[in-house]
């Protein structure tokens, strides 16, 4: 990655540059900081991951996807870097694909002529392609057991991992975090100098708020006011209002209405289900699930079945334009199991557009709200099948 950036003369060092890592709520907190300095009347980048629909959804720029020339001269530059460099790499190492995206993402920041851009961490942190910025502040948004095989076996494995890229002299903002994962943020922060900000709650969080994006909310405005010094309540409010991130406690109205949220690991679905009474109104909820196959499927299963009344069980694979290569998605069979022995109602259909149809039919039978939970994967075919996306709260 250092390669490449060398071979684009360093993008990324042409503005500031904040870093958000961290289990669940990277992409919420990293939206809504830009937007809260956008508010600020600063110009700037958000670095998101990953996407749903298109790669041009992982690089925001003024709170909007970039545009579709922006984005093309920024793919051909990054392109003609790759040629230039991996002949040169080691043992016929390649350019990965998230390393390409985010390279185009520093990229197009550059040429925008971005003030600030806020860089959501892909998978942990110290190994990240995102770690060859110079940030200014580190959020950690939170802590919790995902991505075993490649981060280690415990939180504090994990949490080490996500606090590597913390830049000596710098700050650290913190969100809700395990006493032990706390105690481990605070020693990092003092080794490397850098200021330690545990985000205190917001004093009055918008009544649409979710609790989870709430604490989001909070270390998004944390991490901003390192830039800004500070920030008014009723910008605040007006910069998360206008905050849209999909696939978070999204409402998408309709007959049946659906909540669509890419709760992908357990930490996730008790935060998902702390917040679905809300999200329904009291109305019965029937899910569409799929996983990763690397994913805890009992443990999410057990979090999510206090809240939903009936589950259809699918098989979203990311395939070779949407994931991280070589992962796929658990067997839907395998998943109704996981599901069943958590004392709901399921059935499995393999096929994810299939699954989704027969989802809304059945809280649609009920008078209920479909959720689509589990991957990220699993979301374009809830909006693909639907031709009214708009989002209401």
């Amino acid at each position: 990655m250092r390669a490449l950036c060398e071979a684009l003369e360093w993008p990324q060092r042409r503005y500031r540059t904040l870093h958000v890592v961290g289990t669940n709520g990277k992409s919420s907190v990293t939206t809504m900081a830009a937007a809260l300095l956008s508010g600020a009347g600063l110009g700037v980048g958000a670095c998101l991951s990953p996407h749903v629909n298109r790669w041009a959804e992982r690089t925001r720029i003024g709170g909007a996807e970039i545009g579709s020339d922006a984005f093309a001269a920024a793919v051909e530059r990054v392109a003609a870097a790759i040629a230039a460099v991996e002949p040169g790499l080691a043992g016929g190492e390649r350019i990965t694909q998230f390393e390409a995206a985010i390279a185009v993402s520093f990229v197009a920041f550059a040429d925008a002529d971005v003030d600030v851009a806020v860089v959501e961490a892909g998978l942990g942190g110290r190994l990240d392609a995102t770690n060859v910025i110079d940030s200014t502040a580190t959020a950690l948004t939170s802590v919790g057991l995902d991505h075993v095989r490649f981060l280690g076996p415990t939180v504090l494995d994990i949490a080490a991992e996500k606090l590597a890229v913390l830049r000596e002299g710098t700050t650290l903002v913190t969100g809700r975090l395990e006493p032990e994962v706390a105690r481990l943020a605070a020693a990092t922060a003092a080794e490397r100098h850098a200021e330690l900000i545990v985000a205190p709650s917001l004093p009055a969080a918008p009544a649409w708020m979710v609790p989870f994006l709430a604490r989001d909310a909070a270390v998004a405005v944390a991490l901003a006011t390192t830039v800004t010094g500070g920030l008014a309540d009723a910008p605040i409010a007006s910069a998360l209002a206008a905050a849209r991130l999909p696939g978070r406690a999204e409402i998408l109205a309709g007959d049946p209405p659906w909540v669509a949220d890419a709760a992908h690991n357990e930490a996730g679905a008790e935060a998902l289900a702390e917040a679905l009474p809300a999200l329904a109104a009291g109305r019965p909820i029937v899910a569409c699930l799929s996983l990763l196959a690397d994913k805890d499927a009992t443990a999410i299963a057990a979090a999510l079945a206090p809240r939903i009344d009936r589950c259809v069980c699918t098989a979203a694979d990311p395939g070779p334009a949407m994931g991280r290569p070589g992962s796929s998605a658990l067997a839907a069979g395998e998943l109704a199991r996981a599901v069943a022995a958590s004392g709901v109602e399921c059935e499995a259909l393999p096929d994810p557009a299939a699954a989704v149809a027969r989802t809304a039919e059945l809280a649609r039978d009920r008078g209920g709200v479909a959720l689509a939970a589990g991957s990220h994967y699993l979301l374009r075919y809830v909006w693909s099948a639907r031709r009214d996306r708009s989002c209401s709260r």
